[in-house]
């Protein structure tokens, strides 16, 4: 599993807080500016306001890569059969292949249930697939716990990290929950950016930005650790020493 554009992200994210840093120590001693212009006080409301969209799009990023990353170990080399496949993945693999979270009319049941059929008597070995993950625009701690225990990734998140996350930042919301809600209003109007970035500071910014970092990069350690452990595969084919 490949953690680069994880890190990438981050990177991104650190760049950015970097720059709102750079205008506080400016505004010490009078009103900021780039290139000679004035950065104003609405300007700079703004400004902090993207940091929850960059927030939630690493987020959001994280779960797709984590949980597409699995789905891939599966059909990588088209090596296994889905009665080699461990019973949580087998059944995400069913749900997918024979279309049961999908609404069909009676025709298109039929249809997607005859091929599915025809795929079960080819024994054809499992090809590329995606894991149905629903939680568009909602996820969070809670979304990204189901969605682990779900496909059956034991997410190792330490102690003092889990905490942190967990601990109420703003508004009686955790970290994740707060990063979604502030995204959720923006991306549907419900407020402005401006007014999602007054009452905070860049060292606010900072500690939000640290608690969801440390966060989903045990997430993803978790989930890179359970491919690698061939965890997606049935106790019996997984390399020794995996779980």
């Amino acid at each position: 599993m490949d953690t680069q554009p994880f890190e990438e992200r981050i990177q991104e994210i650190d760049a950015y807080i970097e720059l709102l840093e750079a205008l506080n120590r400016q505004s010490q001693t009078g009103p900021p500016e780039i290139g000679g212009s004035v950065i104003t006080a609405q300007q700079q409301k703004m400004l902090f306001a993207s940091v929850y969209l960059q927030l939630y799009n690493l987020v959001e990023a994280t779960a797709t890569w984590c949980v597409t990353a699995v789905a891939k170990a599966t059909a990588d080399g088209n090596s296994w059969s889905p009665g080699q496949l461990d019973t949580t993945i087998r059944r995400e693999w069913v749900r997918t292949s024979a279309r049961t979270h999908v609404i069909l009319n009676q025709d298109n049941r039929f249809e997607s249930a005859w091929a599915f059929c025809e795929l079960l008597l080819q024994n054809q070995p499992v090809v590329e697939w995606e894991i149905e993950k629903g939680g568009g625009g909602n996820w969070d701690v809670a979304a990204i716990e189901a969605i682990s225990e779900r496909i059956g990734c034991t997410l190792n998140i330490t102690p003092s990290v889990a905490t942190a996350v967990k601990r109420h930042f703003r508004d009686d919301k955790n970290a994740l929950a707060f990063v979604k809600d502030l995204r959720n209003k923006l991306a549907h109007g419900a407020i402005s950016f401006e007014q999602s970035g007054e009452n905070v500071t860049v060292t606010d910014l900072k500690e939000l930005k640290q608690r969801t970092v440390d966060y989903l990069r045990q997430v993803v350690q978790s989930f890179k650790q359970y491919v690698n452990d061939g965890c997606y595969l049935d106790a019996t084919l997984r390399p020794v020493g995996g779980a």
